[in-house]
């Protein structure tokens, strides 16, 4: 048999105790702040800012909602990209006669699903009659494509879909 040296085993001592607790501790707290940083920094903001005033205007956009759905007006849109990578939208305005609707004013707004920071509003100008052209820098993405139709100050038509820009 041959002697091979035995090494001693590091003793764990309070000293080693504290150290490796405070270690724990510190990168916890450390990964928690990060975390939290993030969760802050990159939230857009609720979908309504009075979950209340929201709930008491329900009883009206039901009854809105039935009023739209009485005019049977057929509204198509068309969202694309141009080679300039801008949002182009177009959007036509038919009554049940498939006659175009005149007297509106047309309001677009591109909503991110995610972050409210991110909106993006699209301005629209009359083109013909029923007819609406606009231009947004908007990205390639999923979005709610929100349109408002008034008349008289007064809305009597909103669309909201879901699209995808690309």
């Amino acid at each position: 048999m041959t002697d091979t040296p035995h090494t001693k085993p590091r003793e764990v001592t309070g000293r080693t105790v504290l150290f490796w607790l405070v270690g724990f501790f510190a990168l916890v707290i450390g990964v928690n702040a990060v975390m939290v940083k993030a969760a802050t920094s990159t939230f857009g903001g609720v979908q309504t800012s009075s979950s209340y005033k929201a709930g008491l205007k329900f009883k009206q956009e039901i009854a809105a909602a039935e009023q739209q759905t009485a005019l049977n007006w057929r509204v198509d849109g068309k969202l694309v990209h141009d080679k300039a990578g801008e949002a182009v939208l177009d959007i036509a305005v038919r009554d049940a006669k498939g006659e175009p609707v005149t007297g509106l004013v047309a309001v677009a707004h591109l909503e991110h699903p995610a972050d409210a920071r991110r909106d993006h509003d699209v301005p629209l100008s009359l083109i013909g009659a029923g007819q609406f052209h606009g231009v947004a820098t908007a990205p390639a993405g999923q979005w709610e494509l929100i349109i408002d139709l008034d008349r008289d100050g007064e809305r009597v038509f909103r669309s909201r879909s879901r699209v995808t820009l690309k």
